[in-house]
């Protein structure tokens, strides 16, 4: 479809355009009177002239005027008609529905649309004035018209919306109306037309706009006295429960003041009792918006409880997010009885009373029960066949250890408290059954003696897993004990059993010394072993695992458990086909198999028979296993089996704890099941026992399959390589211990082979003498547990300017724990404590060797 311009008469034209075909006339005149100047001078002149300099300026004016009109071709210049050409920019302004005028910063104007000329005073003989000229006249809009020309002056924007009554004619119509007009000015960008910069004014009429606004905001303003003074309350919440609006009505029945309430003051939480607010911002999962109704109480400002109705919306909107709430509340204290409804709320009120899984009954002033829900008597064990529970006591069903708390409670409830702390209490009757009441006020009604809501909850089970917990957190506590005590002495040990090796270099066999020195070295390798079932048990043990077969393991402990069983008992090994390999420390798991054998000896007073089996457990068939906590995978099992005495339930709950015994006085310490436990913890595996009285017991023992990768494999043919004897060297150790003894004893096994030992008590005096060192040291050995700094704090502090240090750390902990505290740091080196003098000359021979192979590659 063809578009059809616009015509001239629907273009309006300008009150003033102005142009410069005027003075582009004069340039022409000068440049022809130019050039005839030109002319007379070379015919007058012609003899003194060269010809070339004559037909050079020819040539010139040839090549311009060529170039000319190449230029009207292509529209670079035009002819003047005379007439100011209408341009788009020009129709724009002159078809915008506000005055406008173009002036420069001195308002001389250039440019006036028609618009502006329907304005009363825009024109003075003919001519249109300034827009400040236009107000000067009007006091109310002196210092906005200051502003806007202080503005244009500045060559920056602004505007103004500016009040004049009766108008800018002063209408004697109107002469009391206010008349609203919106004046701005912004600058204009320079152009070729303009010598100086310019700028646009704009007058606007804004009057009617401001007519509608005024009276939609006195329309508001009567909907909000209307909502506040309503007989219903009303309040509305966002996303997060903080209430944004309540109005009058609701603010006086809850008991605050409009007027100092502020949006998001307050939250749902405040005025809606327990769980309410929960279910008030919940919304529609779908999104829907639906009115839903909601008979519950809110809590006015001293703390007593306000019955109400709610017609309550909210929704969630497209992305799931909770929208606004709008809640209109009806007061139910003074509600008129309905027959019709009352009866639809008895019904669901029925159906909520007696399906929900814990206990609703009512309470008349003095605790008796008036009324219960089905669940009542199943929670309080009450059977119901002797006689009714009506007007029983609720006292008398708890035991009295709760009853104070009890009455107090109920007291609170008659008071009409909103918060009620809940009653914990066991029930009267035999068993560990518990429950938690919860007490609130009822509504009166007259003639009713119910005045107190009572709601119990059945807490047995959760009682139970609190006192699992709790001894869980025993044995953590007495772990943590035992894993304190062993490291200590593992510190003494290691003092006892280096100075006896120091003394055994001076002392040999032949000597009247010797045998007395090796005495005190044996039963310091003997209290070494009562420490490691202390860390055992703690899980702060050093294992050293290695891949096993079980089965070889077992075989060659046969012999050994025969003899310990004696003659009476007898001990059956049975294997399964093709035992999966494990890893563990063998020393450590042939004490759990010698510990549980002898065990099972003990439970057999008069004799019996011993099985011990392995076999291969796959994951599909420990998905079917009813033990608590094991994981299904795949898993090597040892079972233990005795035909002795069995323990009971009571018995097998505790056997795992430190230092409890069923045997006499002086026939066990109580520490070979909880050692047990802590190996079998600390390889990652499980045991149950699983006991029938008279019967016997069987310990099953499950421990992950092993599956050895490419880089195991190779490490085995590295480590058939032969090992370091000689034991001698010159290198710079710098040696931390804060327990002299020890430090006494490594530093002089250290020199005895040749090394240069410096030594420091903490950490802080290590990173002295480090400094007085010049940080020139092969290799730092630290203990790991000291006061102020620890090892791998000073750690940290010597990488900052020591980065590839070789450090060895020695601790009476397992190194997994201390691995931990060091962030995995490989290039550190572990010893156990305690250590002997071949071992940690051993040590200290492997790692400085280690560190010259590394410096060579």
């Amino acid at each position: 479809m063809a578009l059809t311009p616009l015509g001239e008469d629907s273009y309006p034209d300008p009150l003033i355009a102005s142009g410069r075909s005027g003075a582009g006339l004069w340039r022409v005149l000068l440049l022809g009177l130019f050039l005839v100047g030109i002319a007379v001078g070379l015919a007058l002149f012609s003899e003194h002239i060269s010809p070339d300099l004559i037909m050079t300026f020819v040539g010139v004016l040839a090549v311009v005027g060529i170039f000319c009109l190449f230029g009207l071709a292509a529209g670079l210049f035009r002819f003047a008609n005379g007439e100011e050409r209408r341009t788009v920019s020009n129709a724009v302004v002159d078809s915008l529905p506000f005055g406008a005028v173009v002036a420069d910063r001195d308002g001389k104007i250039s440019y006036v649309n028609a618009h502006y000329g329907g304005f009363a005073g825009a024109m003075t003989n003919g001519v249109p004035v300034g827009v400040p000229r236009l107000f000067a006249g009007q006091s109310d809009a002196s210092e906005a018209i200051y502003r806007l020309s202080r503005a244009a002056k500045d060559g920056r924007a602004a505007i103004e919306d500016i009040r004049i009554v009766g108008g800018l004619g002063g209408s004697q119509a109107h002469s009391n109306k206010a008349f609203w007009y919106r004046v701005g000015v912004r600058p204009l960008p320079e152009s070729d037309e303009a010598n100086k910069p310019l700028a646009i004014w704009s007058v606007e009429d804004i009057t009617r706009d401001r007519d509608s606004n005024e009276s939609a905001f006195r329309d508001l303003q009567r909907a909000i006295d209307y909502l506040d003074h309503s007989p219903a309350g009303f309040f509305s919440a966002d996303a997060h429960g903080r209430i944004q609006y309540l109005n009058s009505t609701l603010t006086d029945w809850l008991g605050y003041d409009l007027a100092e309430f502020n949006s998001g003051q307050l939250s749902m939480s405040d005025i809606v009792r327990g769980d309410g607010a929960t279910l008030l911002m919940g919304g529609r999962g779908d999104g829907e918006i639906r009115t839903e109704i909601i008979d519950i109480d809110l809590v006015r400002r001293n703390g007593t409880s306000l019955p109400v109705r709610l017609l309550h919306r909210a929704a969630r909107l497209a992305d799931g997010e909770l929208g606004e709430t709008r809640t209109l509340v009806l007061d139910k204290s003074n509600a008129p009885d309905n027959e019709e409804e009352l009866r639809a709320a008895e019904v669901r009120f029925s159906r909520f009373f007696n399906d929900t899984p814990f206990a609703i009954a009512t309470l008349d002033a003095e605790g008796r029960i008036i009324r219960t829900n089905a669940p009542f008597g199943r929670i309080f064990r009450w059977a119901g066949e002797e006689k009714s529970i009506e007007m029983e006591p609720l006292s008398g069903l708890i035991g009295e250890a709760s009853r104070d708390r009890l009455g107090r409670a109920v007291s609170e409830a008659l008071a009409h408290r909103s918060e009620i702390e809940p009653v914990d209490a066991l029930l009267s009757i035999e068993g560990d059954h518990a429950v938690r009441l919860y007490l609130s006020a009822s509504e009166m009604s007259a003639g009713s003696p119910e005045q107190i809501n009572l709601y119990a909850l059945d807490m047995t089970d959760q009682r139970k897993l609190e006192a699992q917990f709790a001894q869980s957190q025993k044995m953590q506590a007495v772990g943590q004990l035992a894993g304190g005590v062993a490291h200590d002495f593992n510190n003494l040990l290691t003092a006892i059993i280096g100075f006896s090796d120091l003394l055994l270099l001076k002392h040999k066999p032949g000597d009247p010394s010797f045998s007395e020195l090796m005495q005190i070295k044996q039963n310091a390798n003997r209290a070494a072993g009562l420490t490691r079932q202390l860390l055992a048990f703690s899980r702060r043990q050093t294992l050293r695992p290695q891949v096993l077969e079980l089965p070889l393991i077992v075989d060659d402990l046969t012999v050994l458990l025969k003899r310990m069983i004696g003659e009476k008992n007898t001990l059956t090994v049975e294997h399964g086909r093709n035992i999966w390999p494990v890893r563990a420390d063998v020393v450590q798991l042939e004490q759990v198999i010698i510990n549980l054998v002898v065990n099972a000896r003990d439970a057999m007073p008069k004799g019996g028979a011993i099985t011990l089996r392995t076999s291969n457990v796959e994951q599909a068939e420990t998905e079917t296993m009813s033990f608590e906590g094991m994981v299904p995978a795949d898993y090597v099992l040892i079972e233990v089996q005795d035909t002795g005495t069995g323990m009971s339930p009571e018995v097998i709950e505790k056997i795992f704890e430190p230092f409890f015994t069923t045997k006499e006085l002086g026939k066990g310490t109580g520490l070979g099941l909880s050692t047990v436990y802590g190996i079998v913890k600390q390889t990652e595996g499980y045991i149950y026992p699983v006991s029938v009285m008279g019967v016997g017991t069987t310990f099953k023992i499950f421990l992950p399959r092993h599956v050895p990768d490419a880089s195991e494999i190779a490490s085995k043919v590295a480590a058939a390589a032969a090992p370091v004897r000689d034991l001698t060297g010159h290198e710079r150790i710098l040696l931390v211990e804060d327990e002299e003894s020890v430090r006494a004893f490594s530093a002089q096994a250290l020199r005895a082979t040749g090394y240069e030992v410096f030594e420091a008590d903490g950490g802080e005096e290590a990173l002295e003498v480090l400094e007085d060192l010049e940080f020139k040291i092969d290799l730092m050995i630290s203990d790991v547990v000291m006061p102020e700094m620890d090892g791998p704090s000073l750690l940290k502090q010597v990488r900052l300017t020591m980065p590839n240090l070789k450090v060895i750390f020695v601790s009476g902990y397992a190194e997994e724990s201390v691995r931990r505290d060091i962030e995995d740091d490989l290039s550190v080196e572990f010893l156990p404590k305690p250590y002997s003098l071949d071992q940690i000359n051993s040590k200290v021979k492997e790692v400085l060797q280690k560190l010259g192979k590394d410096e060579v590659h």
